[in-house]
């Protein structure tokens, strides 16, 4: 599980926002609150899209694949990889999401 892995690399107090997937609720999370209380979850608000930084993310990825042509699903699925490893590797990209949105300003 990432949480896991996440808090193995970590040290000290450890606040995770999440969106309102089902994903991300249920027995498992639940069992990983009481077996590690330095973790701590938070949910973004239901319908705001703004607080998400990775809506930023979704939205360069589109923007980049909106001028790809692949010719098979297998060809949209390397253009999308590549998409998002290059997101993922700038730090300044992922910086500019984080900025964007208007998580900090929620924060403060």
């Amino acid at each position: 599980m990432f949480l896991r892995e996440l808090l193995r690399h970590l040290r000290g107090p450890v606040i995770v926002l999440l969106d309102n997937s089902s994903t991300h609720k249920g027995t498992p999370i639940e069992q990983l609150l009481g077996q590690q209380l330095r973790l701590r979850i938070e949910h973004f608000p239901s319908y705001a899209p703004q607080l998400n930084p990775d809506e930023g993310v979704w939205s360069l990825a589109k923007r980049e694949l909106a001028n790809s042509c692949p010719n098979d699903v297998d060809e949209l699925m390397e253009d999308i990889l590549g998409s998002i490893e290059g997101i993922r590797s700038s730090p300044q990209k992922l910086r500019g999401c984080i900025t964007q949105s208007d998580l900090l300003f929620s924060l403060r």
